[in-house]
């Protein structure tokens, strides 16, 4: 057994960076592997990310064109490299995908981009009009990587009591960025603080409601679950490489260890086989409905007597990151106990990969996200 035991070799060594599958064919994986290894190369230097995130952004499938297990396979793989770049990119690509969806022209989409639509206490940004346009005002907190990024879509709240969704420019004077008190040991490059706006100019992208009602905001959300995803595969390539080192130096696994590597291959492969098969939904038109109602920052909601003819977006996105943030924390929580303390703290690549997909998951709201999907279940939303 491995448990508690240190690994021999040396530290930290890998093979070169795998593709997660999740649509390809094995023999097109091979696309990924200039993309996988810049990634690899460019991992802890996050203007290096952002520059390789900005070269794919304006080419890479969009969720709903078709493509989009082909996209989240591109997110899994690359967050198979490092969570924290998977980080990085998702937020940009997200981003392209809303401005196309609001149409706005390629030419202003230039740059880097992050989505800012978290809530905060103590924050309000307010978006008023000016003449012919609109100025934010106001503060926005969990603005991740702020001061290295050139625009934003980002949420505010209007005059008519709604919330919307505009582009603005990172760089306006108008924007200052705090300097968070970033103590988390997972992510330590992805810093999420607060920004603070001062009559920044804004363009509109879509009306009040725009932003959350939208098909492509459940979409969003299951590319972040195909971030989550590829760093457990990861992790759980980092187990099994372990069990045949140790066996190479004639430490057989013993039948826990090997069980606990079943599962994770059972788990794993359960949930990415989910992912897939809910693209092809998403690209067949069968999650492309929109909800039209905002119950918080995290997503629509069903009014208590709205009728539900079939599943919506939304309520499979609960079921996508439901899902996927489970398996990822029994795969963390198998493999963390089988390795024991040691690589925690003598391997590096693997200490930060467990920290920073231990935080990033984070992201799901847990037994408050299963409320919501309890709510839209009551109302007839579920495939049984």
């Amino acid at each position: 057994m491995t448990e508690n035991k240190p690994e021999t070799g040396a530290p930290g060594q890998r093979r070169f960076p795998q593709p997660v599958r999740l649509v390809s064919a094995d023999a097109d994986l091979a696309q990924w592997g200039s993309l996988l290894d810049a990634v690899s190369a460019a991992t802890g230097d996050v203007p290096a990310l952002l520059t390789i995130a900005r070269n794919i952004g304006s080419s890479w499938p969009k969720p709903g064109d078709g493509q989009t297990g082909l996209l989240w396979e591109l997110l899994a793989s690359v967050a198979s490299v490092d969570v924290a770049a998977g980080r990085v990119f998702e937020p940009h690509l997200d981003a392209q995908a809303i401005l196309a969806q609001a149409a706005l022209s390629p030419d202003a989409r230039d740059g880097a981009w992050g989505v800012f639509a978290a809530e905060g206490p103590g924050t309000l940004l307010e978006a008023k009009p000016d003449g012919d346009g609109i100025l934010l005002s106001g503060a926005k907190p969990w603005c991740s990587l702020a001061p290295l990024l050139d625009r934003a879509v980002i949420t505010a709240h209007t005059e008519t009591g709604g919330r919307a969704a505009f582009a603005v420019d990172l760089r306006h004077p108008g924007v200052t960025c705090e300097e968070p008190a970033w103590v988390a040991r997972g992510l330590r490059e992805i810093p999420s603080g607060t920004v603070h706006f001062s009559q920044v100019p804004a363009v509109p992208l879509g009306g009040d409601g725009w932003y959350f009602s939208r098909p492509g905001f459940a979409w969003g959300g299951m590319g972040v679950a195909a971030c989550w995803l590829g760093g457990a595969v990861a992790v759980a390539r980092d187990y099994e490489e372990s069990l045949r080192t140790a066996a190479g130096n004639g430490r057989e696994p013993d039948q826990v260890a090997l069980a606990a590597l079943g599962e994770t291959d059972r788990i794993l492969t359960s949930a990415l086989q989910y992912l897939a098969r809910t693209a092809e939904l998403i690209d067949g038109g069968a999650l492309s409905d929109g909800d039209g109602t905002l119950s918080n920052a995290r997503g629509p909601s069903v009014q208590d007597d709205a009728p539900v003819a079939d599943r919506s977006a939304w309520s499979e996105a609960l079921r996508v990151r439901g899902t996927v943030a489970a398996a990822v924390e029994r795969v963390l929580s198998l493999v963390s106990r089988n390795r024991g303390p040691a690589p925690l703290a003598f391997d590096e690549p693997y200490a930060k990969r467990m920290a920073d997909l231990g935080l990033y998951v984070r992201q799901h709201h847990a037994m408050r996200d299963d409320a919501q999907l309890g709510k839209l279940t009551l109302n007839g939303d579920h495939p049984w």
